[in-house]
């Protein structure tokens, strides 16, 4: 079938087409006019998921950014939210709905869940492509009705998103304060731990760069050596005869006896020759003489028990700082020994202490996060009452019933001419009749080119 064949069986049954428009745009438009009127209003939100946390300054990435928005369009959908909207607007207590509730459910419900079940059929939720926008569209037969309701849904949604975001940091921050109320108990205990050792120990302080008795016991280590020093001396001048000469010769008190010796020495040499032996002034120079030498003997012999004294106090003092400096060292190891314990329960402290910070730093923190007012959620803008019923479209119902009715009669024309078949021109009578044309009588005598039939014999049309 061509275009002018189809053309044709139009034209032939152009009466049924139209009847048949007609029909379905009457139809379409008394359904329209009959049908209820629905009014649709719509709220717009903008999800700010880009931004900073103003607690935990944490941002959320970008790759989750389309499942979060899909999660918020579940969470606007949810019964919470719709039980919200019921106790904020009281439907519950509007008798239309309590008896529309008696009429329709026979469950055993509440009339809080039926109306939420009931207001969700009429809710839509799309998120807009490309943006962070969320459009919360509530539809019901009284404008009023649905800009309030399309209100009280956002309303409740920034609620419910708020107690999402604030409910697990104040049951966190309950936990947190149990917790800290045993860190503060373990970290006193360590605490007590320390000074009562500190106090029975005697400690002062666990640095050791302000202990006392390691500072003495350095002083007694110097004084040691000190003393070995001097007793090695001793001990040199003591064993070396030249040494000990030296010594005593350095003695100033030995010194001026010899002075004074020598100066005898002479004179009596002098009156020997002057003299005789038994010369009185002789006799004299000579006792004086003696009496030198054996003063001289006397401070010699006094100066080595001096030498000898000497050596015996420094070995004596030696013995004594060597006593008190071991004594003095196993008097620090033990402090040391004590200090380390000390230590131990310094370090204990101060862990209990770190850990007792960061709980309390996570405390305060999810302390702030259960008491925030604020919300990522910001309404664009809020759901006026529509002018305009959004159902029944009567323009657009006619439009598409006109469309509709045409093709639906343009159907109608064709199976009713494939019932009952006809020849509308030339070209059905070679095609369904299969004979050759030999010409065509049309109104007005008008003559036609011949044209050729199947068998490609000419078709003849007269002059």
């Amino acid at each position: 079938m061509n275009i002018l064949q189809l053309l044709l069986i139009l034209k032939a049954h152009k009466k049924l087409i139209l009847l048949t428009l007609v029909l379905s745009v009457v139809l379409v438009g008394a359904v329209s006019l009959l049908l209820p009127r629905s009014y649709t209003a719509t709220a717009s939100l903008v999800v700010n998921v880009r931004g900073a946390d103003p607690v935990t300054g944490q941002a959320m990435q970008s790759q989750l950014v389309s499942g979060y928005l899909a999660t918020q369009v579940d969470v606007i959908s949810s019964q919470n939210v719709a039980l919200k909207v019921v106790d904020d607007v009281n439907l519950a207590q509007e008798a239309a709905f309590q008896q529309q509730f008696r009429r329709d459910v026979e469950a055993q419900i509440s009339i809080r869940d039926w109306l939420a079940h009931t207001l969700l059929k009429n809710l839509d939720v799309q998120p807009s492509r490309g943006s962070n926008v969320l459009y919360v569209t509530y539809k019901s037969a009284d404008p009023q009705t649905a800009a309030r309701l399309a209100n009280a849904f956002v309303q409740a949604y920034i609620q419910t998103n708020l107690e999402l975001k604030t409910q697990p940091a104040k049951q966190t921050a309950v936990w947190y304060n149990l917790q800290l109320g045993e860190l503060r108990k373990n970290l006193e205990k360590s605490q007590e731990k320390l000074s009562s050792h500190q106090q029975s120990k005697g400690i002062v302080s666990l640095d050791q760069k302000l202990d006392i008795e390691s500072a003495r016991l350095a002083e007694l280590s110097s004084q040691l050596v000190a003393a070995q020093g001097q007793t090695y001396d001793s001990l040199s001048i003591q064993n070396n005869a030249s040494s000990a000469s030296a010594s005593v010769v350095n003695n100033p008190v030995i010194q001026g006896l010899k002075g004074e010796l020598a100066r005898s020495e002479a004179k009596l040499s002098q009156l020997s020759q002057r003299v005789g032996t038994n010369h009185p002034e002789y006799e004299r120079a000579e006792a004086e003489v003696n009496s030198l030498r054996g003063k001289l003997a006397s401070e010699t012999g006094t100066a080595r028990q001096s030498i000898d004294s000497d050596l015996r106090v420094s070995r004596q003092r030696e013995g004594e700082l060597r006593a008190a400096v071991a004594a003095q060292k196993a008097k620090v190891l033990a402090l040391n020994a004590n200090r380390d314990v000390g230590s131990v329960l310094a370090r204990e402290i101060e862990s209990a202490q770190r850990v007792y910070d960061q709980a309390l730093e996570r405390f305060s923190q999810t302390q702030m996060e259960g008491h925030a007012g604020q919300t990522e959620i910001s309404v664009l803008s809020a759901a006026v009452v529509p002018l305009m019923p959004s159902t029944p479209n009567v323009k657009l119902n006619v439009a598409l019933s006109i469309l509709l009715g045409t093709l639906l009669g343009m159907g109608l024309a064709l199976i009713r001419e494939m019932l009952n078949r006809r020849v509308r021109s030339e070209y059905d009578v070679i095609t369904v009749l299969d004979i050759p044309v030999l010409g065509v009588l049309t109104a007005g005598n008008r003559s036609r080119r011949p044209s050729r039939g199947r068998l490609g014999s000419p078709a003849l049309r007269p002059a």
